[in-house]
């Protein structure tokens, strides 16, 4: 007799929860006459961050002897930018991505991701727009905003953008972070995420969501810098009962500096033995054919889903987690 375990990891419950999530989104973003738009799943070219893992696949096609490496990608990113650049508009995306080297109570290899980019929006707009989302989904109250400074002082009284690694590392053992293996501990950027991720963060958006924004330059990613004393990037994150759920920025649109990014991080790669990736030309070329001035936001549905089925495991939300896929 097979003893297969077919079931799925989700009650039909949680199913039927996570269905009326997907309605109140495509409702949200009809009434704003934001388009829903499609992208590749599988492209040339993948994210160049050192902190994102991509899956990848050969593609074989009859008669020719050579395959081709395809990326599963890790976000919808590059192909709405292009989108963008071609002249859509506002435009949305509610669908599958794909990260290596993430799976546990809060991550699956396999996730939804809903992204979605407003024209001439920066972040501190797109703030607001993603707190009228989460008060149509969830029902939460207004949101509070902090900046990533005011953060960092009010829980650990340390100002991040200044504090010495040295700094950094008293703050880490003080608040009980445990010795750190695999990791760059000679890198500020590591003792500021240990912080963050072990200390700040479970604490964060109990009574109402929180939105933390002007992050460091060094964790920019592809947002644009301002230049105030010290220089931020204009990025924000969105926390709900502890749980990061968003992360949004006023986006980049100079090409030159976004060829200087993808350098920076492909150098990291090799300087900390991570796999090589092929950046994405098509998106520089979509740069500087000319990126309108928007802001996008990429938001976690599986754990959005999670606070509306208030459980803290991503498997009770999707109908087959990785292990019973």
């Amino acid at each position: 007799m097979n003893k297969e375990i077919w079931q799925p990891t989700a009650s039909l419950t949680n199913l039927r929860v996570r269905a009326q999530v997907l309605k109140k989104i495509r409702e949200f973003f009809v009434a704003r006459n934001v388009l829903e738009v499609e992208t590749p799943l599988l492209c040339a070219a993948t994210v160049t961050d050192p902190h994102l893992h991509s899956l990848t696949t050969q593609l074989h096609i009859p008669g020719d002897q050579q395959s081709q490496l395809l990326y599963l990608q890790t976000s919808p990113e590059f192909a709405m930018k292009r989108l963008l650049a071609a002249g859509s508009g506002a435009i949305y995306t509610l669908g599958k991505a794909f990260r290596d080297q993430e799976q546990g109570q809060q991550h699956n290899p396999e996730f939804t991701l809903l992204e979605w980019y407003q024209p001439d929006y920066d972040h501190q707009q797109l703030m607001t727009e993603v707190d009228e989302l989460l008060q149509v989904v969830l029902a939460t109250p207004t949101a509070q905003r902090m900046t990533y400074s005011d953060v960092f002082l009010y829980y650990c009284d340390i100002e991040p953008h200044s504090a010495s690694i040295e700094m950094l590392q008293t703050c880490a053992t003080a608040c009980g972070i445990e010795e750190i293996v695999g990791v760059d501990v000679n890198d500020r950027n590591t003792w500021l995420e240990l912080i963050m991720s072990h200390v700040i963060e479970p604490q964060l958006g109990y009574e109402k969501p929180l939105f933390i924004y002007d992050y460091p330059v060094t964790q920019a990613a592809l947002a644009k810098i301002r230049e105030d004393n010290p220089p931020v990037a204009e990025r924000f994150e969105v926390y709900v009962q502890g749980k990061e759920l968003a992360n949004g920025f006023h986006e980049l649109t100079d090409p030159d500096e976004q060829q200087r990014r993808f350098v920076k991080d492909l150098a990291y790669r090799r300087q900390h033995g991570l796999p090589e990736v092929k950046h994405d030309n098509k998106l520089i070329a979509a740069l500087q054919a000319g990126l309108p001035a928007c802001a996008g936001v990429a938001l976690g549905i599986d754990r959005l889903v999670m606070l509306a089925c208030q459980t803290h495991v991503i498997d009770e939300v999707i109908s087959f987690a990785i292990n019973n896929a």
